[in-house]
């Protein structure tokens, strides 16, 4: 009896930067320019940011295979969204070329049954 191959496991740091690949190629075949991925500020991280026309979006992805898209209130919760939201500041501080352009920050979920895109699935609370 012949073995079959082993298919690798992705580690969760992989199988992060597979859903992040996969998330891109979903924003630039809807017209999206990627402008950065993987921000870091002292203040947190941001997968993706994207310019679709004249708005900067700052997006989140979230790939799991064991649980759904119902889940993404914990993985996106208040805290992670002030994260985000000061990264995005701290971005838009850094590069002063899109000051005065709309924001918008949008989560991206990469599950078993494909890519899911939450647009503008938060706000800045003022």
């Amino acid at each position: 009896m012949k073995k079959s191959a082993k298919v690798p496991r992705l580690s969760s740091s992989g199988a992060g930067r597979a859903g992040e690949d996969r998330a891109v190629a979903a924003l630039e075949e809807a017209g999206m320019c990627i402008i950065a991925r993987n921000v870091r500020s002292p203040r947190g991280e941001v997968d993706i940011v994207a310019r679709d026309g004249e708005t900067i979006i700052f997006v989140e992805v979230k790939t799991w295979s064991r649980y759904g898209i119902e889940e993404l209130q914990y993985a996106v919760n208040p805290g992670k969204q002030r994260r985000i939201i000061e990264t995005a500041k701290y971005f838009l501080a850094v590069h002063r070329e899109y000051n005065g352009m709309a924001v918008r920050f949008d989560v991206i979920f990469v599950g078993k049954e494909g890519i899911t895109h939450l647009v503008s699935a938060f706000m800045e609370c003022i």
